[in-house]
């Protein structure tokens, strides 16, 4: 989903309705149907997969446990922590914010205060990097929260390494056990600081980022959902939603090999402001890609070659 996209807002309906309490479950089943039911009657579309993932946290099951204990009885005190989950999801909060994970590109990526929740549609992302990454290559990852489009390009492709940056400490922090956790932070460098200034010297074939897009003043108009729970860092683009990409478009060039290409995710409606900034800073082949929903995403350049310049 677009972090500018019209998010609803269940919260106004739960403190309409004050406090929900359910009268004691007797069993696992009828605990999570109960929750089910209220969150349905709050407007959550996904009431149910919502009162099945929060129930399981809850009390500590997997998928299969919660399925095969159906029928087990629920304690006074189980059914009160699963009740205070389902009251945090009616202010608005995101069930992956609560579990502390989210699912991204086949893997789960473990959150903390500072990192955006990975979004399907970055998985465009990922796969168009696949695409251009040449084997044995080097990526960069420009503001990288959970490390999720990083990772996920190294986990697919065995010979590749990366670099990734970020300007929160905290963030860094998600991305190493979340490299470590998949196996791949031997081949996953970080550096904590703003975009490209803590690099030492060196080329990438790829450059990729997530960057905050999202216009400051727009910022406080979002859905509660994201505005008082994703971080602002990861947000605030600036007065236009363009600050990143100047920089990106900017000092890329310096970064990259002679062919070497850049993946930028956009807001749906960017498509041409950041094209060209790439296409100003002398950059090629610049392309608007978009996502299964038809939005404008990703836009990808390509360096300028010196036998182009030399043309």
């Amino acid at each position: 989903m677009d972090r500018g996209a019209d998010h609803r807002e269940p919260g106004g309906a739960a403190e309409r309705h004050g406090a929900v309490q359910l009268s004691q479950a007797p069993t696992i089943g009828t605990l999570w149907r109960g929750w089910r039911d209220v969150l349905s009657r709050l407007g959550f579309e996904t009431a149910a997969l919502d009162a099945k993932l929060l129930t399981q946290h809850g009390l500590g099951l997997t998928a299969l446990e919660l399925a095969v204990a159906e029928n087990q009885s629920v304690t006074p005190a189980d059914a009160e922590r699963v009740a205070q989950l389902l009251q945090r999801r009616m202010t608005g909060e995101s069930v992956a914010r609560m579990i502390g994970e989210r699912e991204f590109y086949g893997l789960a990526f473990a959150l903390n205060d500072a990192t955006l929740e990975p979004r399907p549609d970055t998985e465009l992302l990922v796969d168009l990097a696949l695409g251009v990454m040449p084997a044995g290559g080097t990526l960069l990852d420009l503001g990288a929260g959970t490390g999720c489009v990083a990772i996920s390009i190294l986990a697919n492709m065995a010979g590749v390494s990366g670099v990734a940056v970020d300007l929160d400490a905290l963030a860094i922090e998600a991305t190493a056990a979340n490299a470590a956790r998949h196996g791949v932070a031997e081949r996953l460098r970080l550096h904590q600081g703003s975009w490209f200034t803590p690099l030492p010297p060196q080329r990438f074939e790829l450059i990729v980022s997530n960057p905050p897009y999202i216009a400051s003043a727009i910022v406080e108009t979002l859905a509660g959902t994201v505005r008082d729970f994703d971080p602002r860092l990861a947000l605030d683009g600036g007065p236009d939603g363009l600050v990143p990409y100047r920089t990106i478009a900017g000092e890329a060039a310096d970064w990259l090999t002679s062919r070497g290409q850049v993946l930028v995710e956009i807001g749906y409606d960017q498509g041409a402001a950041v094209s060209a900034l790439f296409l100003a800073a002398g950059f090629v082949d610049v392309s608007v890609h978009r996502d299964l929903a038809g939005l404008d995403r990703v836009v990808s350049a390509r360096h300028f070659e010196d036998e182009i310049k030399a043309s």
